[in-house]
């Protein structure tokens, strides 16, 4: 089945690049551009695409108020929503979660992290770029939901030692390089590790780990 995906963000470099990644991808395809958020809103309506990536900062409407009205908790038939920008600042990554994304990458994440993030919601993952799960630990510590908080199920050796790489900001591609396994085992181990901690991304291990265990 190949993944319908809708572009939304003002510059056209980024639109064009971002096209030759995802179009190349055998199981992808780009379906529509929005040049701004209310043109995103409108065409996401039309196409219905599986996935929509919205920048932050467009005209008329931004990426926040895009992701609301596609993916937010009053939204019928939600999109997928993954929101990409220059920006890593704590109250874009907040709000566009809180508001239903099911991702969040900086632009200068790359192409790796761009396809594995549109795979990663066609499943319902969420999907941060490890910088920024890094720097939301600080922010996170302090909630009362993530202190204490203790597995519904004990973690193995190797899932520990995994959890500690994700805190570090580790991609699965790169836990893979670390411990000499593929990057497809490193993804199945951290959607276990999420399933025992019950947490809904990598930024809710790397918490549990700040919390709990610290890494190395």
């Amino acid at each position: 089945m190949t993944t319908r995906i809708l572009l939304a963000d003002d510059q056209e470099s980024v639109r064009v690049g971002f096209r030759l990644i995802l179009d190349s991808q055998p199981d992808m395809e780009v379906v529509g551009e929005a040049v701004d958020g209310l043109q995103a809103v409108e065409l996401a309506a039309k196409l219905r695409p599986d996935v929509v990536l919205a920048d932050i900062r467009m005209p008329r409407m931004d990426g926040l108020e895009v992701t609301r009205l596609l993916a937010g908790p009053q939204v019928e038939k939600p999109v997928r929503v993954i929101v990409v920008t220059t920006f890593d600042l704590d109250e874009y990554v907040h709000a566009a979660l809180r508001h239903g994304a099911c991702g969040f990458l900086l632009k200068r994440s790359g192409p790796a992290l761009l396809v594995e993030a549109v795979r990663a919601a066609m499943v319902g993952d969420t999907m941060i770029s490890p910088s920024v799960t890094v720097k939301l630990l600080k922010h996170l510590q302090g909630r009362e939901e993530k202190r204490g908080k203790q597995p519904t199920e004990a973690l193995t050796e190797r899932e520990i030692e995994i959890a500690r790489l994700v805190a570090k900001g580790l991609t699965n591609a790169e836990i893979g390089t670390e411990l000499f396994i593929s990057s497809g085992t490193a993804k199945t181990h951290v959607a276990n590790i999420q399933r025992k901690l019950d947490v809904r991304n990598r930024v809710g291990i790397a918490a549990w780990v700040w919390e709990n265990i610290r890494p190395d």
